[in-house]
């Protein structure tokens, strides 16, 4: 290994030994639709169902399991985006040890109040991720407390690692692996198990494209994967590859709408990368790390990708403001069987006669032809269109 620091094989079986029990054997599935627009076999590995929605409990329960009796009367203390937080938290409680969970400001809400529901004490502080951590660990020496570093220690990648003993069990004809990597610690442990169990498998990172700068996938929103995890995914790796956040959000709503899961943007980041043709490679299994993501993100996620897909049009037109025009204008999108999801009236503002009233319609499409159906069949029949979503939404 790159390190003697980096845990191994046997670390990562005493690791299964501990969170058995307490994290859950996540399911695979095989999936039809992915299959067909990847071109090649796609597993999904749900780690989204696991307890507290992602991955982040094994490594959490295999660090505090090991802590001694002094060290958990100290208590513990983390910071985290979110995840690893919920996880420490959870962990924490289970073991009886008081915990603490610094995280940034701008941290999902929905994590927050997570973390807090397990029963640790939380505290915002920072911008970023990098912000946290330096307090965290600042609060850990001057108290005593454990630190428990989200990556960046070989407890947690060996936790993280039973998700590859469980791979090479699940799916022994996946011959590619499409693991996100944000601090490092999950590709990792997986990395480390896979290479030993099946040394012939291609593995495959993926990084967020934006990363540490406002991109959708918080997870793994990290400037910088730790240098102990570093070393292991340069060694292990066969490929890194990154993912816009507009290849995110195509991936969430696929993977919704298809396989019927709820995954954050960190969990659809390997998604992306397949459906993307950035994870080359035979039949390959993507993990999804996590699924805690804010519902109003995913609304809003959902809709984008909807409309990027061309199952969303918005468009403008003009009706004479008098009785029965709009329900004309109405009963020709119903023909064209587009279903109006939202209408917006305007009587004042360039381009509309003082007889007219301006429409605003969204609709549900089919698809991109669909999309362009509807819009001829508008202006045939005379109401000029003015189209605000892009014509090339669904390329």
């Amino acid at each position: 290994m790159a390190t003697t620091a980096a845990p191994t094989l046997a670390d990562i079986e005493a690791a299964r030994s501990r969170v058995d029990g307490r994290a859950r054997v996540t399911p695979v599935y095989g999936s039809d639709t992915f299959s067909r627009l990847c071109g090649r076999r796609v597993w999904l590995k749900a780690e989204n169902l696991q307890r507290t929605g992602s991955f982040k409990v094994r490594g959490a329960v295999n660090k505090l399991a090991q802590l001694g009796d002094a060290e958990r009367a100290a208590g513990v203390i983390a910071a985290s985006a979110g995840n690893h937080g919920q996880a420490v938290a959870w962990a924490a409680r289970e073991l009886g040890i008081r915990a603490t969970v610094v995280m940034p400001q701008d941290a999902p809400m929905a994590k927050v109040e997570a973390t807090r529901s397990y029963g640790a004490a939380t505290e915002l502080t920072g911008a970023m991720f990098d912000d946290a951590l330096a307090e965290a660990q600042a609060r850990a020496e001057a108290t005593g407390a454990t630190f428990v570093h989200a990556f960046e220690d070989p407890a947690v990648i060996a936790g993280q690692g039973t998700i590859g003993l469980e791979l090479a069990d699940q799916v022994p004809a996946a011959k590619t692996f499409v693991l996100p990597i944000g601090g490092g610690g999950l590709a990792a442990g997986i990395a480390i198990a896979l290479r030993a169990l099946r040394p012939g498998v291609r593995l495959v990172g993926v990084q967020a494209g934006k990363t540490g700068a406002g991109t959708i996938a918080d997870g793994i929103a990290v400037k910088h994967p730790g240098t102990l995890t570093m070393g292991i995914l340069d060694e292990l790796l066969d490929d890194v590859v990154h993912v816009e956040d507009e290849e995110i959000a195509e991936a969430i709503t696929l993977v919704l709408e298809r396989s019927k899961l709820v995954v954050e943007g960190a969990g659809a980041a390997s998604v992306a990368a397949l459906l993307a043709g950035k994870a080359t490679g035979e039949d390959a299994c993507a993990l999804l790390s996590g699924g805690n993501i804010d519902p109003t993100l995913l609304v809003s996620v959902v809709r984008h990708g909807m409309t990027r897909a061309g199952r969303y049009l918005v468009l403008r037109t003009r009706v004479l403001d008098r009785p029965g025009e709009l329900l004309q204008l109405l009963e020709l999108v119903a023909a064209q069987r587009g279903n109006i999801l939202e209408i917006r009236h305007r009587r004042e503002g360039i381009g509309i006669e003082v007889a007219e009233t301006g429409v605003e319609l969204t609709v549900i499409t089919r698809d991109e032809a669909h999309c362009l159906q509807l819009v001829e069949a508008l202006e045939a029949s005379g109401y000029p269109v003015e189209r605000l979503t892009s014509r090339n939404a669904g390329s």
